[in-house]
């Protein structure tokens, strides 16, 4: 299975670390262990800035960057090997194993933290550091910057400046690397077949849970430990709910299903929605609106290149779907004034994508001062149009009352155009007719 290389780690704290600059220090925080219920804590993933930077996967562990510093510019704290707890909680690396594996030049245990981070902090003019991300760790910053200042009169020299460091991490984050590439297509290639599988299995009288069922194992058969995101499986008026996470209606003859599910893998997520019939065969009403969700983001794939800025896809798809609506007797009006009004709004209320990578809903700027971003090769965004219709709105024709329809791709941007990274999952009508038609046929 792919997963990124330990160079490139190195890489990435080289590059942040030349943005820093001299006399600086950036610290960043392993994420938290929370809770589930009782003594059950939820599954552990780590912070994606500190996976980023570090690839370490454990909880109670810092990172600590100090261009130029003698004795090692990257030096991480993490837990204690400790025989009796890994019997019961899985193996440690501790700090031989944070040198050794993840390329630490100096670690230290997480208990010496509160010890010697104050010293480290020590003759440093700028602290970068996740600002405002977690009010403990503010306060546990503040106590060692008072602990640094407490001995001024000996010599000591505290910080002066305190920098939001997540800007610097997410633009470096925004870019994704030969070898991020690598990952995100082995995801969202495992994704498609979970997709596949799950239209596959699909028949009136089992349950959306059914579905997500076949998702899961497709996920874990793939390699994957975990979605990327909780998987929405919404049948009938369902899908209009754009963040449905029941998934425990019956499926019904006539009914589309939506799916929107994609799993992770090294920490890169994937993200594809498809909806199809359940039985396979599309209603006149759900055929046409399908053909026009389809319509918006293949129109919307075509934008996305380099030179063309961030919100052009989304804009494609506004006029597509607003024309198509128009065609269709469910808005009235002039196609200019229904965009500009947003008349659209009711059926199609959500932006056309977001940008993809560690965190599903990645991160990076969207505008540029006040500009919409332009697109650059190793960028990786969504495009996902839709059409939702609530059972209740009385303002169109019953037939059309309970649809919802997204479609959803994973576009990288590349150096002449772009790279639909989600192809293997089937989203054309007769492609999808065709597979759950065949796949019916040859049931016992």
């Amino acid at each position: 299975m792919v997963s990124i290389p330990r160079e490139e780690y190195r890489q990435r704290r080289q590059a942040l670390m030349t943005q820093l600059g001299p006399d600086s220090i950036a610290i960043v925080p392993a994420a938290s262990v929370y809770p589930r219920n009782g003594d059950v804590e939820h599954d552990y993933r780590q912070d994606s800035n500190f996976q980023y930077l570090s690839g370490f996967p454990e909880p109670e562990a810092l990172l600590v960057l100090i261009s130029g510093r003698e004795e090692g510019e990257f030096v991480l704290f993490c837990r204690d090997r400790n025989p009796e707890r890994e019997l019961w909680d899985g193996r440690r690396a501790g700090q031989e194993g944070a040198v050794r594996d993840y390329g630490a030049d100096q670690a230290f245990s997480i208990s010496q933290v509160d010890e010697l981070i104050p010293d480290l902090l020590n003759g440093c003019v700028r602290v970068y550091y996740p600002l405002g991300r977690t009010q403990d760790f503010d306060q546990k910053l503040l106590g060692w910057l008072n602990q640094v200042r407490a001995k001024a009169r000996q010599g000591a020299r505290p910080p002066q400046e305190f920098v939001d460091l997540a800007p610097l991490i997410h633009e470096l984050r925004l870019y994704k690397s030969p070898a991020e590439l690598e990952v995100m297509r082995y995801a969202a290639q495992v994704s498609a077949q979970a997709h596949v599988r799950a239209m596959q299995a699909s028949r009136a009288g089992l349950y959306e849970y059914h579905l997500e069922a076949e998702l899961d194992y497709a996920f874990r058969l793939g390699g994957a430990k975990r979605p990327a995101y909780g998987s929405i499986v919404g049948s009938g008026p369902n899908a209009c709910i754009l963040h449905y996470r029941e998934n425990d209606a019956l499926l019904k003859e006539g009914d589309l299903v939506l799916i929107d599910a994609g799993c992770e893998i090294d920490c890169y997520a994937s993200d594809i929605t498809r909806t199809f019939p359940v039985t396979g065969c599309f209603t006149p009403e759900q055929k046409a609106l399908y053909q026009l969700v389809l319509s918006a983001n293949e129109q919307a794939i075509e934008r996305v290149a380099p030179g063309r800025h961030w919100n052009e896809p989304h804009e494609v798809t506004v006029r597509v779907i607003t024309e198509g609506l128009l065609a269709l007797g469910l808005l009235q009006g002039d196609l200019e004034e229904l965009i500009s009004s947003e008349a659209y709004k009711p059926f199609y209320m959500h932006k056309a994508g977001h940008w993809l990578g560690m965190d599903v809903h990645d991160v990076g700027e969207y505008k540029v001062g006040d500009q919409w971003r332009t697109l650059e090769p190793g960028m990786v965004m969504t495009v996902e149009p839709g059409i939702y219709i609530a059972p209740d709105n009385l303002q169109v024709p019953e037939p059309w009352r309970g649809i919802g329809i997204r479609i959803e791709d994973d576009v990288l941007v590349t150096q002449d155009g772009h790279e639909v990274l989600t192809q293997d999952a089937p989203k054309g009508l007769a492609d999808i007719e065709a597979l759950m038609g065949a796949y019916t046929e040859s049931r016992p």
